[in-house]
């Protein structure tokens, strides 16, 4: 058995081999000790005359939870089943390696997620790549994806920085690759098993002579030889995990698809915005989680699908939004629709299943369950007005013959097992009966011996029975022995009873058994040749699959748009233009969440400065999360929305490292900037959030500066940036299309944390109430030590910090490091339009000794406002005011309408000098 054993570990060298030795799998030697740490087994050993081997066991009837483990370990576990009855056998039971388990191959459904896609992966660089003149795809490279459990099969080529962010956001667990490809795939930001076959297994050749058994002509489907090189490769390993026979013939289809042909939306952007990982893990909500209403898991599925990879086809889009609209508007069809889908099976794994011959005749009853429900919904749909409803139930295939098939021969509660009999229906096949009709009078027949037997030999005592090792006895207690008749044959001898049986019991025994046995083999072959005819449907039950997931989703969106209050947004806006935006995710979690909207209008980079923790991140993501969801087909959380159709969506939002891969969490912000200044569009949306400040403060501001000119002026996209570099509000004065944003607050007296008066702390400062609301214009204070002192900053320190402020401010500190005097006097223009207490001071700069620039330009305006001819004592300006030119006038009108609080520093100088220049002119 060793000898075995070892044998398959030679066949399959990358693989650990579990053994099936009766009701376990036995791994062996170095094997032995990895199953048993990983799965936390026991280790033993056995003995034989060659000498002493490690040996550990998983049972059988549990091995999937087993299992388990050794895939997160990136194992790939080949297990060996006996293929020969082990009373058949003469010697050595015969075993033979029935499929290979490897992260991308699972197939067991106690292995996968059933609400989402499990991706085997496979890319190849085209061979020109490193030899001219090779298969004529240039620089591109291949990326072939396929999911083992449901048959879908995709590839799509582009160059290898496009093909590395598509494997990111599919995050397959498992990527097959040959040596020396152009990139790592090890390197992404998602774990997973890299599998190299050698490099025949990504040769031209043999590719096609694997896809040749599944489509009829391969260049005809796939033009470009490095797809047709990724796909094939892709096939021929999941072929060999699939064991000796191999069976895919449920990859019925092989789809191309164009990177370009969907918004582009990164890893980075994926995690940022939380579309299906969570950044508190266990306690936040995805976007997913969110508007995931979807009644089988055949429509979670395609949702997801759908958020990874939304449009950019408008037309298409609006098709969606036509289907959610006409099923938001019909409640009652929409509902029918959802009870009907809420009996779906996974159809998709379900018609798997069948092809690979793993189907028992439960799965078969679940799937014409599945079909039952299919008229029930087109019934529904009868009178669907819109082009993609009317479509889908067009395509909606009732299989009625596989229905009737499946109803006619396979009973309605079907045992778990498919080789015991009770499978097939009375009545579906006539030899199966005439059997069954033999061994059920052959029962009736014993069951009747007792009777007869008592009556016949007077012993009222008598008892007919069976048991599996003696077969049907007829027991007589010891005193009545001697009533035994003549033609009785002892059977069996117990302590108080002897058992016998006569030559027609036998004769009958014989009959009843070789019938029983007969009609379980019978069945077995009845239900496979069922289960045949049911896989030669594959591709329609597959397209139906489809149809039922697509309608899931689209009824889907319409339940989060009634129960959420979403909008239909109008596409194919110039500009994004949103009326009271939320957050999707966060008004879920939030009692009150107050919206906010965007206009973009008046220009394409919107500045935004504000507190910590008044909501810039969570804004600049609701703009993002409210275009993804459009493009996707659904309405969106808003009042009403004007939106563009983007084509790719980039954030640069949070702070992390990356130590192992040395990277620091600066050097990552300017990898990640890289990017999307280099690949975003005037059709992209970009956010950014605090650029620049991993370093000093003056690389900071000059990288952030930098960035945002280079956004306006070279790249032209759609832009968010929210910052702290009060300076860079200043831009919006000198690029003409860009605009700043605030986040508002109200400030009161000074408190401590429960509202009471703080010993120790400045009690000058404001108490500062976070209003999340957005206003034009920019913010006067960032309100930093504010935010410490509401997270539980020691009074103490936060008073210290506001004496660093105020001595920041002194004349001679740099003015472009710091907002002091707005954090030291409170000020912020936005009491007055908040509802803050207008009773409440805010400083007067013209009382204070420091020289920041925009206290001599708040004196210079309260003497204009005063109608004073003169002017402030330090501020001298030449020319009688009296006689006054239109030049003059304008300047001086500019003043009065300039509103003060709200100017930075480095804005006051550059006003002053412009406006001088303007005088002195």
């Amino acid at each position: 058995m060793l000898s075995q054993y070892l044998d398959l570990c030679e066949a399959h060298p990358d693989a650990i081999v579990l053994f099936q030795v009766g009701d376990f799998y036995e791994a062996f030697c170095e094997a032995a000790e990895v199953v048993a740490r990983i799965c936390e087994v026991t280790l033993t050993k056995r003995e034989d005359s060659t000498g002493t081997y490690a040996m550990a066991g998983i049972p059988i009837d549990n091995a999937a939870s087993y299992l388990e483990p050794l895939l997160d370990a990136e194992y790939r576990v080949a297990v060996a089943d006996q293929v020969e009855d082990a009373e058949e056998a003469s010697g050595l039971v015969d075993r033979a390696v029935t499929n290979v388990v490897s992260p991308g191959t699972v197939v067991d459904d106690e292995l996968l997620d059933r609400a989402s896609a499990t991706y085997l992966a496979a890319v190849v660089e085209a061979e020109g790549r490193q030899n001219p003149g090779g298969d004529g795809d240039d620089s591109r490279t291949a990326l072939a994806t396929l999911d083992v459990s449901t048959g879908e099969c995709q590839v799509t080529s582009a160059d290898s920085d496009r093909i590395s962010t598509e494997l990111e956001r599919l995050a397959p667990p498992e990527v097959l690759a040959p040596a020396g490809l152009g990139f790592d795939p090890s390197a992404l930001g998602f774990e997973t098993m890299l599998t190299d076959r050698g490099p025949e297994a990504f040769a031209l050749d043999r590719a096609d002579e694997t896809l040749s058994r599944y489509v009829a002509e391969p260049t005809a489907v796939l033009d470009s030889p490095v797809e047709r090189r990724a796909v094939g490769a892709l096939l021929d390993y999941a072929e060999y995990t699939q064991g000796d026979d191999g069976a895919l013939s449920y990859v019925s289809r092989i789809r191309r698809y164009d990177l370009r042909e969907s918004l582009r939306i990164d890893a980075t952007a994926m995690r940022s915005l939380e579309l299906f990982d969570s950044r508190h893990p266990g306690r936040g909500e995805t976007l997913l989680d969110t508007v995931d209403r979807t009644a089988c898991a055949l429509g979670r599925r395609k949702l997801e699908a759908w958020l990874r990879r939304p449009l950019i086809d408008e037309a298409e889009i609006e098709r969606r939004h036509d289907a959610v609209a006409e099923l938001l508007s019909r409640p009652l069809t929409r509902e029918t629709i959802r009870d009907h889908l809420d009996r779906v099976y996974d159809l998709e794994r379900l018609a798997a299943r069948v092809s690979r011959e793993r189907a028992n005749a439960r799965d078969l009853r679940a799937l014409k369950t599945t079909l039952d429900v299919v008229p029930g919904v087109k019934d529904a749909l009868a009178d669907a007005e819109s082009e993609a409803l009317a479509d889908l139930r067009e395509s909606l295939d009732e299989l009625a013959d596989v229905r009737d098939l499946i109803g006619e021969a396979i009973v309605d509660d079907p045992p778990q097992e498919i080789t015991e009999g009770g499978v097939i229906s009375e009545g579906f096949d006539d030899e199966l009966d005439e059997i069954r009709a033999t061994e059920r009078e052959g029962r009736e027949w014993v069951s009747s011996l007792e009777e007869r037997e008592r009556e016949r030999t007077g012993i009222d005592s008598l008892e007919v029975g069976y048991n599996q090792v003696h077969g049907y006895y007829i027991e007589v207690t010891n005193p009545n022995l001697d009533r035994v008749p003549d033609d009785y044959t002892r059977r069996q001898t117990l302590k108080n009873a002897e058992r016998f049986y006569t030559p027609e019991l036998k004769r009958r025994e014989d009959e009843i058994l070789s019938a029983a046995e007969r009609a379980d083999a019978l069945e077995y072959e009845v239900f496979r040749d069922v289960r045949a005819e049911v896989a030669a449907e594959t591709e329609r039950l597959q397209s139906l699959a489809d149809a039922l997931a697509r309608l899931d989703v689209l009824a889907t969106f319409a339940t989060v748009a009634a129960s959420a209050d979403y909008v239909r947004p109008e596409m194919g806006a110039e500009e994004i233009a949103i009326d009271a935006g939320r957050h999707p995710v966060v008004e879920r979690t939030q009692a009150e969440f107050v919206p906010n909207g965007i206009d973009f209008a008046d220009g394409h980079v919107a500045v935004i400065t504000g507190p910590n923790m008044s909501g810039k991140s969570t804004y600049m993501r609701q703009v993002a999360l409210i275009c993804l969801l459009a493009q996707a087909g659904s309405f969106v959380p808003a009042d009403a929305a004007e939106l563009p159709v983007l084509d790719r969506l980039f954030t640069r939002v949070g702070a992390s490292d990356d130590i192992a891969g040395g990277q620091s969490t600066f050097m990552r912000e300017m990898a990640e900037l890289t990017e999307i200044l280099h690949d975003a569009t005037e059709d992209s949306l970009v956010l950014l959030d605090e650029v620049g400040r991993g370093t000093s403060t003056a690389d900071g501001l000059a990288i952030a500066r930098a960035t945002t000119e280079f956004v306006h002026d070279e790249v032209g996209a759609t832009t968010l940036f929210a910052t702290h570099y009060h300076d860079l509000t200043a831009l919006a004065e000198e690029l003409p299309n860009a605009f700043n944003l605030h986040f508002t607050v109200s400030k009161g007296e000074g408190k401590d944390g429960d509202g009471a008066d703080s010993p120790d702390a400045d009690t000058d400062a404001p108490d500062v109430t976070f209003l999340h609301r957005v206003a034009e214009g920019a913010a006067s204070s960032s309100y930093g030590v504010e935010v410490a002192r509401l997270a539980g900053v020691p009074d103490r320190v936060v008073a210290r910090a506001r004496e660093h402020l105020r001595e920041s401010s002194a004349p001679g500190a740099d003015a472009s490091t710091s907002d002091a005097a707005t954090e030291r006097d409170g000020g912020d223009a936005d009491s007055s339009d908040t509802g803050a207490d207008a009773s409440v001071s805010t400083g007067d700069p013209a009382d204070d000794d420091s020289d920041d620039p925009r206290d001599t330009l708040a004196a210079y305006v309260d003497g204009l406002d005063a109608g004073s001819n003169g002017h402030p004592e330090g501020l001298a300006i030449d020319g009688d005011f009296d006689d006054l030119g239109e030049a003059e006038r304008e300047v001086l009108a500019e003043l009065r309408d300039l509103d003060v609080a709200r100017t930075t520093p480095l804005e006051a100088l550059n006003t002053l000098e412009r406006l001088q220049r303007e005088l002195n002119e």
